[in-house]
């Protein structure tokens, strides 16, 4: 029992050490630079980010390209994650609730490649068609969406595929920690003369709100490293636009699309070095989440929970 526990230790020791080993070649050449650096092609004075051929390399665009989407991802799930929340805790009847948290929970049990075949299939003419005409037309002023882009892939598509797949991780985990809330705190809101709302705002949410920001952290870290549904979204390119419905490309997709295809030692260097990163980053942010719900849960039975 002993050695199966420690595996896990071994497991995590041994993607680090890989990842580091066979990184060392971009990190010699590039050091931090690799992160932020930009090239200038001698011939266009074009920017360059990405350049196998001359040996260019930069995470910069991926990692602009995982913050936009991660960003809208969360900007559209936390509210519709909360409110839901909310509902099956506080105001749902008995006999919706259990068909709609298993319904919910059920989100996250779908492989990423169907929320990616969905995507290219009914979402991105979705957007091209209905949407993004309407965000031109009505957002075109502030320059964060634009024209130039007529396929319908790009940050945007791949933030709403995002905000769908993290809905059930924000969702159950708020649910938890606003179940742990004691009653004891609704019945003396309600006692004080609070409304059902005020006594949801004033005695849940704020007893909650650590294990929520703990929550949307942790579907932040799921939006983080997930591959295969953006990268069938997002447009792959190495580039870096003001545009919400540009394309781009991120940490993960890169490595998804050029890793099994890189031949050169450099190449195969750079991209281990963004996956350890985007390793270093996710694990980071997973446990800072996990450590926000604990402070709010613990103590609580989980037949209370």
């Amino acid at each position: 029992m002993v050695l199966c526990a420690f595996s896990i230790f071994g497991i995590v020791v041994l993607i680090v050490w890989q990842l580091v080993v066979h990184s060392q070649l971009a990190w010699n050449k590039f050091g931090l630079s690799f992160f932020y650096q930009v090239f200038t092609d001698s011939y266009t004075q074009q920017k360059l980010y990405w350049d196998p051929v001359n040996e260019h390399f930069s995470a910069l665009p991926f990692i602009f390209g995982t913050l936009v989407s991660s960003f809208l991802a969360l900007l559209m799930a936390v509210p519709l994650a909360v409110g839901l929340a909310i509902f099956l805790t506080e105001m749902c009847p008995t006999v919706l609730r259990g068909p709609l948290a298993f319904l919910t929970e059920l989100l996250a049990a779908i492989p990423s490649v169907i929320y990616g075949l969905w995507a290219v299939f009914v979402l991105v003419p979705l957007l091209r068609e209905h949407v993004n005409p309407l965000l031109i037309r009505w957002l075109g002023w502030t320059g964060l969406v634009g024209n130039d882009n007529p396929t319908g892939l790009g940050f945007l598509a791949a933030g709403v595929i995002l905000a769908i797949m993290i809905l059930p991780i924000i969702s159950s985990l708020t649910r938890e920690v606003m179940t742990a809330v004691p009653h004891s705190q609704r019945e003396a809101v309600l006692a004080l003369g609070a409304t059902r709302w005020e006594m949801i705002r004033m005695a849940v949410l704020r007893n909650a709100r650590i294990g929520i920001v703990g929550a949307i952290i942790l579907g932040l870290g799921r939006a983080l490293g997930e591959t295969m549904a953006v990268t069938m979204v997002i447009g792959n390119s190495p580039e870096i636009h003001r545009s919400l419905l540009a394309n781009g490309s991120s940490m993960a997709s890169v490595i998804a699309n050029e890793y099994a295809e890189a031949s050169a030692d450099m190449h195969l260097s750079a991209l281990t070095e963004i996956g350890l990163a985007l390793f270093i980053v996710t694990i980071i942010v997973n446990a800072i989440a996990q450590l926000l719900v604990w402070a709010v849960t613990r103590g609580t039975p989980r037949s209370a929970r």
